[in-house]
């Protein structure tokens, strides 16, 4: 079976590629039957040369591309299909890339495990916060509560003392108002009693004149 694909020539470092058919069980670097065209990965223009008719004519006579060289025949235009994946990988990179792979999986998975664990943290710290605000606001408004009632109680005991000393000068201002009748009172008594103690005391002083002049 006919094949066409890349054929390594070039320096070390520097590749370039011949596009060449042969049969698909050759080695790459055997004789080619024809020379299809040349590929430059390094040139920045032109780095693909492609000989339009004559692939087109292989591949019609039932040559098959590589992956490789049907994806560049697709970007020329030569063959209309979908592009192939043309990356071959061994199975020691095989092996090599499931284990990179399942270390970056078991990293990802433990950078999730402490994302979880320091939202968890986070979750409960602003519980604690919350708590320690809700506990400092309770005792707040129990401090304003006691300083109400100390000062409610400090407002009643002026307005006790208050009363208290409205008592005593009330009855010191009604004293002098009932001072003056009772005088009053008091000295028209000790006029009566002196009226009727005079009369007495005179009609007693005749008596006694009168008992002298008889002896």
């Amino acid at each position: 079976m006919l094949t066409i694909r890349l054929s390594r020539v070039g320096k070390k470092k520097a590749p370039q590629y011949r596009i060449v058919l042969m049969e698909k069980h050759r080695d790459p670097w055997s004789p080619a039957k024809e020379v299809l065209g040349h590929y430059n990965p390094r040139a920045k223009e032109d780095g693909i040369k492609l000989e339009k008719e004559r692939i087109e004519y292989w591949i019609s006579v039932g040559a098959q591309p590589s992956e490789t060289v049907h994806n560049m025949l697709v970007n020329a235009g030569i063959i209309k299909a979908d592009k192939k994946k043309s990356v071959t990988i061994t199975g020691k990179r095989a092996k090599k890339t499931i284990e990179k792979n399942a270390e970056a999986e078991e990293k990802k998975k433990a950078a999730a495990e402490k994302a979880k664990a320091e939202a968890e943290a986070a979750k409960e710290k602003e519980a604690e916060e919350a708590e320690a605000k809700k506990a400092a606001a309770e005792a707040e408004k129990e401090k304003a509560a006691q300083e109400a009632e100390a000062a409610k109680a400090e407002a009643e005991t002026p307005a006790v003392e208050e009363a208290k000393a409205e008592e005593p000068a009330a009855d010191a201002e009604a004293t002098p108002e009932a001072t003056p009748e009772a005088a009053e009172e008091t000295k028209a008594e000790e006029t009566k009693e002196e009226k009727t103690e005079t009369p007495a005391e005179d009609a007693k002083t005749e008596e006694k004149p009168a008992e002298e002049a008889a002896a």
